[in-house]
């Protein structure tokens, strides 16, 4: 159990050193110990450790180095640049830095996807610091957990049918309703684009939808994007770009954990979770380049690129959640590289017409160490993706602005919600980094979460 809730006299002191109070506290310090750290070099570096030993040669205390503020404006989650380092064991800390962040961040880095070979390490244990809540870290670190652990499955045993299992576990966990459609129930229904894209797949698509709280509590809808491979289609993707399609369901993981946040904490909303699972494959049904569809909402679409399906999936769910009128409605998809072009992998970009949603969101970022940066919803470039044959194109020409263009695409079935916000998150950690190991990421939500908390 990573996080100890009760104060442990077990457990190793970790005194936080920036290179300043290090001289200071060095002065305090008898001649055995000045030379114990000079002999081993500590200057007290962002994430430097150092053990202590008492005289029967077990750690004392161990000095954490919190670095210069030039070196903690380069990253996040400072203590947990150190956790790494440090062997196992329970630590406990008593400084004012070790905010709730902080000890998430230890948490975070705890993190280990073990379901095909079992991790050989050993969890560093960290007694909850002073001011935080035990139950709530728990909370926000198994949602974490549930989302890199879908996305980092690979799609063998997280297609459409294994996504909607993880869906249900979820509600079930929490008491929430539940509904799927499936299939050729997704035509009768009225989501002929979910079941456009999915068509080709060995596994049928669906449309999953779980409802939670008190009806007549303000009402969130959250839209998460569920294609489970993605090959691109007839218009087929490099090996080299269809490697990580795995994670192409990242929005939708990601929907799911800030889903499990808000109901585990409680929120008083009343919280609806929709995601499209599909998977976007070859076969003779595929969807071919210049075929027409008619979405839930009645708008038409030109497939000018079968790997432009996310905006697909996501523009009927859109539709079903803009009907109910509710106050928010938040979409969540690994939508387009041209994001990653612009911001790369750490920062995800979001869109809205909503400029308190988008100071709110600025903040709370900042805030929880969750970035995020607003592009704009930019209303000249709606002609790109006016096809002329068609009401819309998916993929309009000219390779210019694509994170916006498929912003303004999803944004045409939203009208009648009172605010509206997409998020182009990646979903993925190229290289570990204090608190990410290499692999899934779980970007954006605890910056939603807390303008929820905020908000309601």
């Amino acid at each position: 159990m990573p996080i100890v809730p009760t104060s442990d006299t077990a457990a190793i002191p970790l005194l936080i050193l920036d290179p300043g109070e290090l001289s200071d506290w060095l002065t305090t310090e008898d001649a055995a110990t000045r030379a114990w750290v000079g002999a081993n070099g500590f200057e007290a570096g962002l994430g430097e450790t150092l053990a202590l030993p008492g005289p029967g040669g077990e750690i004392t205390r161990v000095l954490v180095g919190w670095g210069t503020e030039n070196a903690r404006s380069r990253d996040r989650f400072h203590l947990a640049a150190a956790r790494g380092r440090l062997p196992a064991a329970r630590y406990g800390v008593a400084d004012p830095r070790v905010t709730e962040v902080e000890a998430l961040g230890w948490l975070l880095g705890e993190y280990h996807f073990d379901r095909y070979k079992p991790s050989k390490a050993k969890p560093r244990d960290l007694v909850c610091p002073q001011g935080c809540d035990p139950r709530r870290l728990a909370v926000m670190s198994r949602a974490a957990t549930r989302a890199r652990d879908l996305i980092n499955t690979p799609a063998r045993d997280m297609g459409p049918g294994a996504l909607e299992r993880a869906f249900l576990a979820l509600a079930d966990s929490h008491g929430a309703e539940t509904h799927a459609i499936r299939g050729e129930d997704l035509d009768t229904r009225g989501f002929p684009m979910i079941r456009a894209v999915g068509l080709a797949a060995a596994e049928e698509p669906r449309l999953l939808d779980l409802r939670w709280g008190r009806e007549d509590a303000p009402k969130v809808t959250l839209v998460g994007k569920g294609v489970c491979f993605d090959t691109g289609g007839l218009n087929i993707k490099p090996g080299a770009s269809m490697g990580l399609m795995k994670k192409d369901m990242g929005g939708a993981a990601t929907a799911m954990g800030l889903a499990e946040m808000v109901m585990g904490l409680g929120l008083d909303i009343r919280l609806r979770l929709l995601v499209p699972a599909v998977e976007n494959s070859i076969a003779g049904p595929a969807m071919r380049p210049g075929d027409i569809l008619t979405s839930r909402k009645g708008l038409t679409v030109e497939v000018n690129n079968t790997d432009a399906e996310g905006r697909l999936v996501l523009a009927d769910a859109l539709a079903l959640a803009d009907e109910e009128e509710p106050d928010l409605v938040l979409s969540l998809a690994t939508l387009t590289g041209a994001a990653r072009v612009a911001l790369g992998p750490d920062v995800p970009p979001f869109f809205t017409d909503d400029d308190a949603l988008a100071a709110d969101l600025c903040a709370a970022s900042g805030a929880v160490a969750d970035p995020l940066w607003r592009l704009p919803f930019w209303a000249p470039y709606e002609s790109q993706i006016e096809p002329g044959i068609a009401d819309l194109d998916n993929a309009p020409t000219g390779g210019m602005a694509g994170a916006i263009t498929a912003a303004l695409f999803l944004r045409r079935f939203v009208e009648r919600a009172g605010a509206y916000a997409h998020f182009d998150i990646y979903g993925w950690t190229p290289g570990a980094k204090p608190g990410r190991p290499k692999g899934a990421a779980f970007q954006a939500a605890r910056a939603i979460l807390k303008v929820l908390e905020d908000r309601y």
